[in-house]
């Protein structure tokens, strides 16, 4: 079993068919951690009626993790509001963004929307998109070829992935932290800026899905196809 101080999955989309919890579930079994950080966008929406029986036993299993193991729950643009629900539902910290230190370093987690100016400002488009989106997955194959592929397309013109990275590095830097991750972007990277360290940890609604682990190693990026 691979151990790790911090485990980090973000963009889960809890209610979305695209939402891959079996496989995360799998996932978070194979390691030995001490943290669990949930980066934001962990529901797809407020509307826990789309939640099925898979997406409720994951709540119930983050419940469970969360009697030994120290879990953060950050909020994301699809799931804000939740801040002061969460902690009474699943027993859990829950906050905008979280600071820790380890093995000598310092880290930043925040989801990433706040860096990203066309989503906040273009609320109108952005829930269009939402719903074209969710339409396709009610029509889509079985393998949900036409929503991943609208999803991957989003990216590139509705979330900015680099506009992130920069704006998520510009707070770091104002923080005095050399290293920040986020979610957000769907779009799993790693990059060196005016030297501090930024990743993305992905998503867990695409092929291949990633995560971050921080251990004596350092901090991996990690795929899941």
């Amino acid at each position: 079993m691979a151990t790790a101080n911090t485990i980090i999955v973000s963009d889960i989309h809890l209610g979305s068919s695209l939402s891959r919890v079996t496989e995360l579930m799998g996932v978070l079994d194979s390691w030995a951690f001490e943290r669990l950080i949930l980066l934001g966008d962990i529901f797809d929406n407020l509307n826990f009626n789309r939640l099925d029986s898979l997406h409720w036993e994951f709540l119930s299993y983050i419940k469970r993790l969360s009697k030994h193991k120290e879990v953060v729950w950050i909020e994301g643009n699809h799931d804000v509001g939740l801040v002061e629900i969460i902690p009474y539902l699943l027993d859990v910290k829950a906050c905008e963004e979280y600071l820790w230190d380890y093995d000598g370093k310092r880290y930043l987690a925040i989801h990433g929307h706040q860096f990203d100016d066309f989503v906040n400002n273009n609320e109108t488009i952005t829930g269009f998109a939402c719903f074209i989106h969710g339409l396709a997955q009610k029509i889509d194959t079985k393998k949900y070829l036409l929503s991943r592929f609208l999803a991957r397309k989003s990216t590139t013109w509705l979330r900015l992935s680099k506009k992130v990275a920069y704006g998520a590095v510009r707070h770091a830097i104002r923080k005095g932290i050399g290293n920040v991750i986020c979610g957000h972007t769907h779009q799993a990277m790693s990059m060196l800026i005016d030297n501090v360290h930024y990743y993305n940890s992905g998503c867990w609604t695409d092929m291949p899905a990633n995560y971050i682990s921080i251990g004596r190693e350092g901090i991996e990026l990690h795929e899941l196809n």
